[in-house]
């Protein structure tokens, strides 16, 4: 084994029962968690791109986003721990990781129509996106527009 796959293979062995410590085990534990994680490189991809688009775009509001990233992946394990206290078979790390899926799917939901991706829809499921996504929308329009004119921070 080359010292490239044995680095791989040490960091997954180390990883692996962090892991399993803070969210579980389990088959739905690794699905909703890689779920997680795609869509929060979506949301990412989207909302790069709709400050791109829009010319609010400010270094500091991005790495300010990274670290509320972990912060918000980091809710599910909290659950988990309390699941364990508690002895319930998983209750509130389901319950945080779905409030978690579902505002990480409006976030980027509501980027990809102010990138100027939602013309690739249909009209009606466009608008009911728009519908779903409404208030949050507005939240990041707003916060845009104030943050344009120091869009170099």
């Amino acid at each position: 084994m080359d010292k490239v796959k044995g680095f791989f293979v040490a960091l997954g062995a180390g990883l692996a029962p962090v892991f399993e410590y803070f969210y579980g085990s389990g088959e739905a534990v690794v699905g909703i968690m890689v779920a997680l994680v795609f869509f929060v490189v979506m949301d990412w991809i989207s909302g790069v791109e709709a400050a791109r688009k829009d010319n609010s775009y400010g270094s500091r509001y991005g790495l300010e986003g990274v670290i509320r990233t972990f912060f918000i992946l980091l809710l599910p394990a909290g659950g988990h721990l309390l699941d364990v206290v508690l002895m319930l078979p998983g209750v509130i790390f389901g319950a945080l990781a779905f409030g978690t899926l579902y505002h990480i799917l409006q976030s980027m939901t509501a980027n990809s129509i102010r990138a100027g991706w939602g013309e690739w829809l249909p009209l009606p499921i466009l608008n009911w996106l728009i519908e779903w996504v409404k208030s949050e929308l507005d939240k990041k329009i707003k916060r845009a527009e104030s943050r344009k004119d120091g869009a170099a921070q």
